[in-house]
C-alpha cells in the first residue's frame, strides 16, 4: 500500500491531532503503548521459555548424555563389550561407563543426600570449564578424592582439602545385622554445574573408587550415549537395541525427562496464548482511537471529497494512520524485549532488592540464573501478528471513512 504525497500528507496531519482532539491523540498514544507492551511482553516470556528449555537441555544431555543402557538387574556385567559396539555404531560420538548410586554423605555432624556418580577420568576432565575450587587431577583410582557439587558443599560447610564422609547402607554382614559401610573421601574438587538439583547432590569419583564403595566388583551401572543428533537417538540406536532384548534396556533424555519437558511445551503454548490477548486489546485500541478520529473529521472527510479526493485515497490514509501506529508499536516494543533480555539478571535483582523477595529461587527453577535464547522465527511470528491485527484493526474505520457522503455532512454548512 503505497500513498501518494497527497495522501501522506494527510495521513501525517491526521496522526497530530490539533488541541481540541487532545483526547483523541491520548487514546491512540494508550494504543501504541499497548501494543509495545504487548509485543515486548511476548518477546520476553518466549525468549526466557525457550532459553530455560534450551539450558536444560544443553546442561542435562550434556552430563547425562542422549541415552543411557542399564541392565534390567541394575548391574551391567558385559559392559565392555557393549561399550565396543556402540563405538562402531554409526551416529554414536561418545560412549562411557558411569557408576551412578544414591547414597548419604556427613561431615561435621550434617548430613546430605547424595548422588555417587563413577566416572572416567575422560568424563571427569568434562567437569574442568564448571570447576569453582580444587583441582579434576587430583582424582585418581585408589586416591580416594571426590568431586562435589557446589550447593552440596555450602550444605555440608565442607571445602577443598575437608574430609567427607560417604556411607554406604548395603555393608557387611554381621552376626547384630547389616553394618553400613562409611568411608571418608577427600573433596579435591568443588564444581557448579548451573542445575540445582545436580550442584545439590552430586558427588564424582573415578569408577575404581565407585566400584570399591559399592562392592559392585568389575560392572558398572549403565553405559551413557552421545550422538550426532539427539532427536533421533532411539533410531541411531535402534539395531543394538533388537541385541540388548532381555539384558538391558535404552532409555533415550526424551523418556528420562519426559514430564518436565512436556510441563514446559504446554506452559510455552499457553503463555504465547495468553499474552497475545494483550497484542488483541492493543488492537482494539487502535479501532477505538480511529472510530474517534474518523468521527472527528466527518466534515474534513467530506470538504476532501468534494475537492476532488477519491474513496480510494480515504481509505488508504486511515489504514496507514492505524498501521502505523500498529507499526512503531510493534518497532519499540521489539526494542524494549531485547534491551530487558540483554539486562535481565541485573533486573532480576533490582527487583529482589527492592522487594526482598527472591524472585529466581534454583531450588525450584533448577537453574541459578534466569536463561533467554531467542528464537528468529517466533520473533518474526510475534511482529507479523501484531502487524496483521494492526493491519485488520484499520478496515472498518477506513471503510467508514471512504463511504461518507459529503452531500449528507454538508448539507446544512
Amino acid at each position: 500500500m503505497i500513498l501518494s504525497p497527497f495522501e501522506w500528507t494527510i495521513a501525517k496531519r491526521y496522526m497530530l491531532p490539533g488541541r481540541g482532539e487532545a483526547f483523541i491523540a491520548m487514546v491512540a498514544g494508550i494504543s501504541l503503548a499497548a501494543v509495545m507492551l504487548g509485543v515486548a511482553a511476548l518477546v520476553i516470556v518466549m525468549s526466557v521459555m525457550n532459553g530455560f528449555r534450551a539450558e536444560l537441555l544443553d546442561k542435562i544431555v550434556g552430563l547425562n548424555g542422549h541415552a543411557v543402557i542399564q541392565a534390567y538387574g541394575g548391574r551391567l556385567e558385559d559392559w565392555q563389550d557393549i561399550l565396543a559396539k556402540l563405538e562402531k555404531t554409526p551416529g554414536v560420538t561418545r560412549a562411557s561407563p558411569l557408576i551412578e548410586q544414591p547414597l548419604l554423605a556427613s561431615f561435621n555432624g550434617r548430613v546430605e543426600a547424595i548422588l555417587v556418580r563413577g566416572n572416567t577420568s575422560k568424563d571427569i576432565n568434562r567437569l574442568s570449564d564448571k570447576l569453582k575450587a580444587g583441582n579434576l587431577a587430583a582424582l585418581q583410582p585408589g586416591s580416594d578424592n571426590v568431586a562435589i557439587g557446589s550447593r552440596l558443599a555450602e550444605s555440608l560447610g565442607a571445602q577443598v582439602g575437608d574430609t567427607i564422609t560417604i556411607i554406604n547402607p548395603a555393608g557387611r554382614s554381621t552376626p547384630f545385622g547389616t553394618v553400613p559401610r562409611q568411608v571418608g573421601y577427600k573433596v579435591a574438587a568443588i564444581f557448579e554445574i548451573g542445575v540445582y538439583d545436580y550442584d545439590n547432590a552430586f558427588v564424582v569419583m573415578p569408577i575404581p573408587d565407585a566400584q570399591t564403595l559399592l562392592l559392585t566388583g568389575d560392572s558398572i551401572g549403565m553405559i551413557e550415549v552421545t550422538t550426532t543428533d539427539p532427536d533421533t537417538v532411539m533410531t541411531t540406536l535402534g539395531p543394538l537395541k533388537k541385541q540388548l532384548e532381555g539384558r538391558a534396556q535404552i532409555t533415550d533424555w526424551k523418556t528420562i525427562n519426559a514430564s518436565l519437558f512436556e510441563a514446559l511445551a504446554v506452559e510455552r503454548v499457553a503463555m504465547f496464548v495468553v499474552l497475545s490477548i494483550i497484542v488483541l486489546v492493543a488492537v482494539f485500541n487502535i479501532l477505538s482511537s480511529l472510530i474517534m478520529l474518523v468521527r472527528a473529521k466527518t466534515r474534513d472527510i467530506a470538504i476532501l471529497r468534494t475537492m476532488g479526493a477519491s474513496r480510494r485515497s480515504l481509505l488508504k490514509i486511515f489504514m496507514a494512520i492505524g498501521f502505523v501506529i500498529g507499526a512503531l508499536g510493534t518497532i519499540v516494543g521489539l526494542a524494549l524485549g531485547f534491551v530487558f533480555l540483554y539486562f535481565r539478571q541485573p533486573i532480576v535483582h533490582l527487583v529482589e532488592l527492592l522487594t526482598g523477595q527472591n524472585l529466581w529461587d534454583p531450588s525450584i527453577r533448577f537453574l541459578t540464573e534466569l536463561p533467554s535464547r531467542s528464537d528468529p522465527v517466533e520473533i518474526i511470528v510475534i511482529a507479523l501478528m501484531a502487524l496483521v491485527l494492526s493491519f485488520l484493526a484499520t478496515l472498518y474505520p477506513a471503510l467508514k471513512a471512504a463511504s461518507t457522503d459529503p452531500v449528507q455532512v454538508l448539507r446544512y454548512e
